[in-house]
């Protein structure tokens, strides 16, 4: 088995990117490689830069095309289109919502503003995204079927859904999650937002649920800027959530009318514009991301550190590549190390039931999670410069 101590692995994320080393290596940084800046003239030319233009629509359609989803509806951001979807969803205030710790907090703070409750239950050590036999021992032990609803016996209150994340672009076994959701008559909400040109079975993640939701954060594969998307493929969730996210204002020739406590969460025309030049990209990056995972797999072979590979029947986008030390003194040495010089890592999120706000909530036995939190670091994935 080789060795690389820190030296060594700055030099292999730099020989990857054919990088110098005095230039700082990001994690993550957008590429502008399409029509963007003339798109973005035209729009602005157009003076339609709000919510209202026909490249809101287009995107939309774009992201439809890709995905395979029936609706895509775009928000102003991928905490928006979680927030939405959830409601839609029917998730109710003291409802429950069962998913993960290893997660970012956009996850659980989509669940408290509809006032509910996050449930955490743990994750696979072979996807990082919800683990089905930890979903299945949590509802087994904690709650009873009343009146077709699941109830949690603890607190009596009902269990809505179940929200997986597809940590870091890799998909969840969505298989095992729809069975249990089916059993227990859940929805399953598909927090797909770093997984955007994912493919689980050569399905793409967000649309194996009953409504899935994308970002297109400047950190993302592709970027809006700001912005996300709800995907579904139910006529139902996709009307409600149009109307919802556009304010619930009713359709009139000329008055300003609204039948229900609505949300400003459109995509504005100007965001959707460079979505619709970078969407053109997307399976090109994807491709050059799954070269640089390959250079990152074969660097890391046989060697100390393990590099996190995609899960069985899955294709993974690889948006943040990811390595695995054998414990946190040596993840926390190579973390400082190689941002001391220049070569951008972080960690993986604090678990959710050890920030403040979530440190009450209930949780099942996260031995995985906390394993991971400890041991992970994620590498510069940026797309290279061609």
């Amino acid at each position: 088995m080789k060795n690389i101590d820190n030296p060594k692995l700055v030099s292999i994320i730099r020989d990857i990117y054919n990088s110098n080393d005095d230039t700082m290596l990001s994690l993550h940084e957008p590429r502008f490689l399409s029509d963007e800046k003339e798109l973005l003239n035209k729009c602005i030319d157009s003076t339609f830069v709000s919510t209202a233009g026909e490249h809101v629509t287009l995107f939309e359609d774009k992201i439809k095309e890709y995905t395979g989803a029936k609706y895509a509806i775009a928000t102003s951001n991928g905490t928006s289109a979680l927030h939405i979807a959830l409601l839609v969803a029917g998730v109710k205030p003291l409802d429950e919502v069962i998913t993960q710790s290893f997660t970012f907090v956009a996850t659980c703070n989509a669940i408290k503003y509809c006032n509910a409750e996050p449930v955490f239950v743990d994750i696979s050590k072979d996807t990082l995204g919800m683990c089905p036999k930890s979903l299945k021992n949590w509802i087994s032990n904690n709650t009873i079927k009343k009146d077709k609803k699941l109830i949690n016996i603890n607190t009596g209150a009902k269990i809505s859904a179940v929200l997986p994340m597809h940590s870091f672009g890799h998909p969840s076994d969505l298989d095992e999650l729809i069975t249990i959701c089916n059993e227990n008559n859940i929805l399953l909400i598909e927090d797909a937002a770093e997984s955007l040109g994912s493919f689980y079975k050569d399905q793409h993640t967000g649309t194996y649920g009953d409504i899935g939701t994308l970002s297109f954060n400047g950190n993302k594969v592709i970027t809006t800027g700001g912005g996300g998307a709800v995907i579904t493929n139910e006529h139902k969730y996709a009307k409600k959530i149009r109307h919802l996210a556009t304010t619930a204002r009713i359709n009139t020739d000329y008055s300003f009318e609204h039948d229900e406590i609505g949300y400003n969460y459109r995509m504005p025309n100007l965001n959707a514009c460079l979505g619709v030049s970078q969407i053109k990209m997307l399976s090109h990056f994807v491709d050059e991301k799954r070269k640089i995972a390959s250079n990152y797999e074969e660097a890391f072979k046989d060697s100390n550190i393990s590099f996190f590979k995609e899960p069985v029947s899955s294709k993974s986008n690889y948006w943040l590549n990811t390595i695995l030390f054998e414990d946190k003194d040596l993840r926390d040495k190579a973390l400082k190390y190689t941002n001391e010089n220049l070569v951008m890592t972080r960690p993986p999120w604090k678990l959710m039931h050890k920030l403040n706000m979530y440190s009450e909530c209930q949780k099942a036995n996260l031995k995985t999670s906390e394993d991971l939190e400890n041991r992970i670091l994620n590498l510069p994935s940026s797309v290279p410069l061609p």
